[in-house]
């Protein structure tokens, strides 16, 4: 049974990775959706490619989520004028840099903090009224690994994810006695642009992230993503928690040797 066909569905940060995966992916169930990002070229090319494949128009809308009276104005438009949000995903996030605390960036944590937790709250904050309104909404929440086991040189992109999942927790008693749900969807290693903007564009860097695993993909994530929402009314998966198969914790990772063949 398909759940979100007819649904309108935000997705910020869907100018790449997993946002743009989920934009395709709610797309071709049905789904209208709203891309959001800073890259307006990012967004009107995979607008004019859905519109293409779906025959369905998608709304655009250019802003950062750490701006929040980008956010307020955009949130109340919707509300004004529609289309009226049935779903809100969550995706907009990075990580900067890996460092020590004692050798860290003041920027770098400025922008992993205003945008993964800041943002994520300006979001919820503009959205989740208008669902509590309606009695109906669905927020999914991307999450990592990175909120359940912190790593070295990772404190404050940790602690981001961290956040990111007491937020989810806490966010799910606040709704309680509404029919809004609210999910997080928390990957292990995804090969995107992540640890591209987490080296400010080392290409060499962040191709040594991935060297000798099969790490997941970005469309892997839309499915457990389609799936969360896709679950009937009564049932609100709060976490859920996706690895690759070749690795069970930040720490456990089946590694072959730079050259070998898969099998």
């Amino acid at each position: 049974m398909n759940r979100i066909r007819g649904k309108t569905a935000i997705v910020t940060g869907a100018t790449a990775g997993i946002g743009e995966a989920c934009a395709r992916a709610l797309a071709e169930l049905g789904a209208r959706v709203v891309l959001t990002g800073r890259r307006s070229d990012r967004l009107e090319a995979l607008a004019g490619e859905i519109a293409h494949t779906t025959g369905t128009e998608p709304v655009t809308a250019t802003f950062d989520v750490r701006d929040r009276a980008a956010v307020h104005d955009f949130a109340a438009g919707l509300e004004r004028d529609g289309p009226v949000p049935d779903i809100l995903i969550n995706n907009a996030g990075l990580a900067r840099g890996l460092d020590t605390v004692q050798e860290g960036s003041y920027e770098d944590w400025d922008d992993m903090i205003d945008t993964n937790i800041k943002g994520l709250l300006n979001m919820m904050r503009e959205v989740l009224p208008g669902m509590i309104a309606r009695d109906s909404g669905h927020v999914v929440n991307l999450g990592s690994i990175a909120g359940y086991v912190v790593y070295p040189q990772g404190a404050v992109y940790c602690a981001t994810k961290f956040g990111v999942r007491a937020i989810n927790q806490g966010a799910n008693i606040d709704l309680l006695g509404t029919r809004v749900r609210m999910s997080s969807v928390d990957p292990g290693m995804v090969e995107t642009e992540f640890s591209l903007v987490r080296f400010r564009g080392d290409e060499d860097r962040a191709r040594t992230v991935y060297e000798g695993v099969d790490p997941l993909t970005a469309e892997d994530i839309a499915d457990a993503v389609c799936y969360v929402l896709n679950t009937p009314p009564h049932v609100n998966v709060q976490q859920m928690l996706i690895m690759p198969t070749v690795q069970r914790s930040p720490y456990a990772m089946d590694r072959r040797p730079v050259g070998a063949e898969k099998e």
